[in-house]
């Protein structure tokens, strides 16, 4: 089942560029890939007939217990076979519905492929978390096949309406499945049905499923996005809202029916909803001139009727039910495959135009009539055979209220018939009052797929016995009764037999009432689903709006003092009232540390309080730096070292936007309100350093980390706890922070609209022809009066000594202070210096290469080292220890995750190198643009007295 789902995967991935290759007729390769989903579900009939499922059963998240869990019982076939056996049928169609060049047909068939692969893993997952994954997935392709023509308004608020209706049913279905898998210890549902929770428990949960259900399936009052996406291509129609995303909903409530049919409140919403939409749906129907939409419509009734008859709760019903699902999805997806064959051959749909095209097309006729018989309930077909089977189960449930179901059943069953006959007379009957429709003909390739399908609905029907048969280990899960129904096409003269006439004739007159507009059908309910979701989701955007004018000021110090204030208040309320205080306080260890803090908080105040930009940048760094010293007292020398260049990475980083900015901080905030902030600064110092003192104070449980000095020599093979922890024990966590180091490195570059030439060697700007080609260190530029000849030999001297340290720095930090990360940024600083002296030229002369690729390459090593353990047996950035001896060089002890090390290495020496060309070389670029523009009168005069310079290699003279 996992290599059927991701055979799938596959062919979506490959779907466009087979498209572009071989236009439509890529999609019949595409085809088998639901066409083997199909064989291999009926090679395990036997299986299923005999009510034994298919496990399967991959580890995904062992530490969350979460599982590839599959399971395939008799329900899951039956479901397996309609979503590979009509995907197949209708990608087949597809190949002649779209033309070659339609521009959107590769990115539906990728879509389509996938969405049938999401649909598969749902009806087939045991796990419910996992079936909530497949779940949203089905939401997402179904969005992107509704809207898949984007220049379409009515596609793209379609597929919106049916994105939000659905994925909010599917949140809180979600919370009703972690309250069941709360309770039960396990979310797979083999084991949760037979340890359900009981009382208001249950009731909320099931009410939450119900929800997800509910609106996957478009049920009363979620009736209205339904008919909304028919803005979408037909073929889609035929498989999303006949064969596969609609059912999802019917297959939840039949998935949990034989566990929990006996909760009043899972049977009392199922029938109710269930008869609402039965009648609303087919009401509609029946007012619609529009034959994708009367078929819309009936979809929506015929889903309220498999509620209704899935919701019963018994065993004859729940037969019904199943057997309902499969005639439904044959003669839906028939249909709605006719009338894209009508739209194709008459350029409309409209069934007031179309007249006589039963005459021109018989063999089209005679398959719509094959499906329309099916729906209407006429036998020999599937849906005769279960809607009887239907009307026996309500027949012999013996209360009152089934007999008020039976009723309400039989009268939405002559609206479907009546419906029914609108729909074959609307596409293919001469009228009078209406010219005969022109069309062209119909090749057998087109017809193939509607022509199977009504056939299989005709043979279902006729094979009623072998089908019950299939059926009914599904049906046995209910309670039991002493003479069970089996489906068969004849059961003699009956009482269901006499409501399937009555339900005939009654749907005849209906017809011949609403024929020819005697009588049209008005609404049933009060208020339009349609217009209720449209008045929320304007209400929600009014909301929005004025939300954001009243918060959204545009003024950070407005921002950031609401969130300060609100933790004063809170957390500090909670210190204050709670009291949650230590009596055991020590202030320091040593003297010396009231010292550096003392230093911190006189930078802290002084930065607050310093009039000029670059003043308070070099005291907040102080204040990193008596930081630093902190560590250095407590017997961190990894942490300090961190913590220094941190802080001198991040002065340059800043210095290079600042000397972009005024001199000066603005007089704003004037004094008054200067006293307010201050005041707010010291409140949230006192609460933060409170909330750190209880935090410390207050742990109950053992860390962690207490056993990390054992593990760092016995499982990382180094005695430096802190490197060890990073690359080894701690290794996923350090992957998530190099991933997002790549994407905050590519951020800046984004914003700073680096330009591609910043990376040439010769830079690409006025005077670069003065380059050479082959440039050395420190003489790719002219020096001129503004540079520093000190900083020039300073960096001669200490570049290359500098870069060897960083290395030092990235091998030894196993088992000494160092590591990757204080490597990298050693090596950062050495490229810092070198910018410093000679300008952006220089830099890239010292690194010429693109920073991307050293981000990219440092990301590959750093994910390259954890999975080549995996084909050795191991586990994902699992390292290993070697110890060997070498002549000459003797015992060498060497850990391989030194090479995810040199993957952080990289990383953090692109992310300098980027933001160094973004916000310094850029910059330098914009500066030099405007100075070039308008020279000021300086230097005018110089260019007068015959001085060169070269700005390109210029470095900013506050900078330097």
């Amino acid at each position: 089942m996992l290599a059927l789902v991701a055979a799938h995967a596959l062919a979506a991935v490959a779907a466009p560029g087979l498209v572009r290759r071989w236009g439509r007729q890529a999609l019949y390769p595409l085809a088998a890939v639901p066409a083997a989903t199909l064989v291999w579900a009926l090679s395990h009939t036997g299986r299923a007939r005999a009510g034994e499922p298919v496990i399967e059963t991959y580890p995904w998240v062992p530490r969350l217990e979460l599982d590839f869990a599959l399971r395939m019982g008799t329900l899951s076939w039956l479901m397996v076979v309609l979503v590979g056996g009509v995907g197949a049928l209708v990608l087949v169609y597809s190949a002649r519905y779209f033309r070659s060049d339609d521009p959107g047909l590769g990115r539906f068939a990728a879509v389509f492929v996938a969405f049938s692969g999401a649909m598969l893993g749902l009806v087939v997952s045991d796990d419910l978390l996992l079936l909530y994954v497949f779940w949203e997935l089905t939401t997402v392709f179904s969005y992107l096949l509704i809207g898949s023509d984007p220049a379409k308004r009515a596609s793209r608020r379609a597929a919106m309406q049916a994105l939000l209706v659905t994925t909010l049913g599917g949140l809180a279905m979600l919370a009703g499945f972690v309250m069941l898998g709360h309770h039960a210890g396990s979310y797979r549902w083999s084991e949760i049905a037979g340890n359900l929770p009981g009382g208001g428990y249950l009731t909320v949960a099931l009410v939450l499923v119900l929800l997800g259900a509910l609106s996957k399936s478009a049920i009363f009052p979620f009736t209205f996005w339904l008919p909304r996406a028919m803005a979408a291509p037909t073929p889609v129609s035929a498989y999303l809202h006949a064969a596969a995303m609609v059912k999802a909903g019917v297959f939840l409530v039949a998935l949990f029916g034989p566990a929990v049919a006996d909760v009043t409140v899972w049977r009392v919403t199922l029938l109710t909803a269930g008869l609402v939409t039965l009648f609303v749906g087919a009401w509609s129907a029946l007012r619609q001139d529009d034959l994708k939409l009367l078929l819309a419509y009936g979809t929506v009734s015929q889903l309220g009727l498999l509620m209704v008859i899935l919701g019963a709760g018994t065993r004859d019903a729940a037969l019904a039910g199943v057997a309902m699902v499969l005639a439904h999805a044959l003669f839906k997806a028939t249909l709605f495959l006719v009338v894209g064959i009508v739209d194709h051959v008459t350029g409309t749909r409209d069934l007031r135009e179309l007249s006589g095209l039963g005459r021109r097309l018989p063999a089209l006729a005679v398959v719509a009539a094959l499906a329309a018989a099916s729906m209407a309930g006429l036998p020999p077909t599937a849906g005769f055979v279960a809607k009887e089977a239907a009307f026996e189960g309500f027949l012999h449930g013996g209360g009152p209220a089934d007999l008020a179901v039976l009723v309400g059943v039989v009268a939405g069953s002559a609206l479907t018939a009546a419906y029914t006959l609108r729909f074959l007379w609307g596409a293919f009957a001469g009228k009078p009052d209406a010219p005969e429709t022109d069309a062209h003909p119909v090749r057998w390739s087109f017809l193939a797929a509607p022509a199977v399908l009504a056939v299989a609905g005709l043979a279902a029907g006729v094979g009623a016995p072998a089908v019950d048969k299939l059926i009914a280990p599904y049906a046995d899960g209910y309670p039991t009764v002493e003479e069970p129904y089996h489906l068969a096409l004849w059961h003699g003269v009956t009482p269901a037999l006499g409501l399937s006439a009555l339900v005939v004739g009654v749907g005849v007159g209906l017809f011949l009432l609403t024929r020819r507009g005697r009588f049209r059908a008005g609404e049933i309910l009060p208020f339009d689903g349609s217009a209720v979701y449209q008045r929320v989701i304007d209400g929600t955007d009014r909301l929005a709006v004025e939300l954001t004018g009243a918060t959204q000021r545009g003024s950070l110090p407005f921002y950031l003092g609401v969130i300060l204030v609100i933790m004063v208040l809170l957390p500090g309320g909670v210190l204050v009232a709670g009291s949650p205080w230590s009596s055991d306080f020590r202030a320091w260890d040593t003297p010396l540390q009231a010292v550096a803090a003392a230093v911190v908080v006189i930078a802290a105040v002084a930065a607050a309080r310093a009039p000029r930009r670059m003043t308070a940048m070099i005291l907040v760094g102080v204040s990193g730096y008596g930081t630093a010293l902190l560590f250095v007292l407590h017997g961190a020398p990894d942490l300090a070292l961190t913590q220094f260049l941190v802080e001198t990475v991040t002065i340059v980083m800043f210095v290079l936007v600042l000397r972009r900015l005024p001199e000066k901080f603005s007089e704003r905030p004037i004094r008054a309100s200067r006293r307010g902030r201050i005041a707010l600064g010291v409140a949230v110092g006192a609460v933060t350093a409170g909330l750190a003192y209880v935090a410390a104070g207050g742990r109950l449980a053992e860390p962690v980390s207490v056993g990390f000095p054992d593990e760092a020599v016995s499982y990382g093979g180094g005695k430096n706890i802190v490197n060890v922890t990073l690359v080894d024990i701690r290794a996923w966590d350090t992957m998530g922070e190099v991933a997002v180091l790549v994407v905050a490195a590519t951020g800046v570059a984004s914003l700073i609209f680096r330009r591609a030439r910043d990376l040439d060697r010769r830079s690409g700007i006025p005077g670069a022809a003065n380059v050479p080609s082959r440039p050395t260190w420190l003489t790719t530029g002219a020096t001129t009066r503004r540079q520093s000849v000190i900083l020039q030999v300073v960096t001669r001297l200490l570049f290359h000594a500098i870069l060897i340290f960083s290395i030092y720095l990235l091998f030894s930090g196993h088992n000494a202070p160092g590591g990757g990360f204080a490597a990298g940024l050693v090596a950062g600083l050495a490229l810092t210096v070198r910018y410093l002296a000679g300008g952006r030229t220089e830099l890239n002369s010292a690194a010429p290469v693109d920073a991307g690729v050293v981000l990219g390459a440092g990301l590959f090593v750093a994910v390259g080292t954890g999975v080549a353990a995996m084909p050795l047996g191991g586990e994902f950035l699992q390292s290993a220890v070697l110890d060997f001896h070498l002549p000459l060089l003797g015992h060498l002890h060497f850990v391989t995750s030194v090479f995810f090390d040199v993957g952080v290495y990289l990383i953090v020496v692109g992310l300098v190198l980027d933001i160094l060309r973004s916000l310094g070389a850029e910059m330098d670029r914009q500066h030099e643009a405007e100075r070039a523009a308008a020279p000021a009168d300086g230097e005018a005069g110089s260019a007068a007295d015959g001085e060169t310079a070269s700005p390109a290699d210029e470095p900013d003279k506050e900078l330097v």
